[in-house]
């Protein structure tokens, strides 16, 4: 599969790395959770070519995850604001930060310490199940074939079915 068709595959991590899955659109992510709005504070704040930035934010733009808002008339200025479909993106951008701060992170600590506003304390956030309420960790989740992967299977020629269906222990060795 070419990198170009990620987006199209029946796969909700591919689809959504077709979005955020390069370094610097996660990178500008980060400052757009730390209040960075405008493009010459991305740009100083992340120092990246003007070029690559201008396209980072036009493909978060065209993808719905943050709105151009005009802030000044002469000369234009925007502000690039997120939206709901951005904002869910935090989870992901503080998953990243806390694996950065326990395995990344160099003698001095974190870079950052995250406080929750509503209560004041500093916290190392955590998944958890939104019915019980207990840890979410790869040891205690399993993954099964959803709606449109099952449409997929039921439906398809077997060639797609073949490359989605588990793999067998003689597979997993190759």
């Amino acid at each position: 599969m070419r990198w170009r068709e990620i987006g199209e595959t029946t796969c909700s991590v591919a689809r959504t790395l077709s979005v955020i899955g390069d370094r610097w659109t996660l990178l500008i992510l980060r400052e757009a959770f730390l209040r960075t709005r405008r493009f010459d504070d991305f740009h100083a704040h992340l120092g990246l070519t003007r070029h690559v930035l201008t396209a980072r934010l036009n493909t978060l733009v065209d993808e719905g995850v943050f709105e151009k808002v005009r802030y000044q008339d002469r000369p234009p200025r925007f502000e690039y604001r997120l939206t709901e479909k951005g904002l869910d993106l935090y989870p992901i951008v503080i998953g990243l930060t806390r694996w950065g701060d326990r395995w990344m992170a160099g003698e001095d600590g974190a870079p950052v310490e995250l406080v929750h506003r509503e209560c004041g304390h500093t916290m190392l956030p955590e998944l958890g199940c939104p019915e019980c309420g207990g840890p979410v960790n790869a040891r205690n989740v399993e993954a099964r074939p959803g709606p449109a992967l099952r449409a997929l299977l039921t439906n398809d020629d077997g060639a797609r079915m073949r490359r989605a269906a588990p793999r067998d222990d003689k597979e997993k060795t190759r």
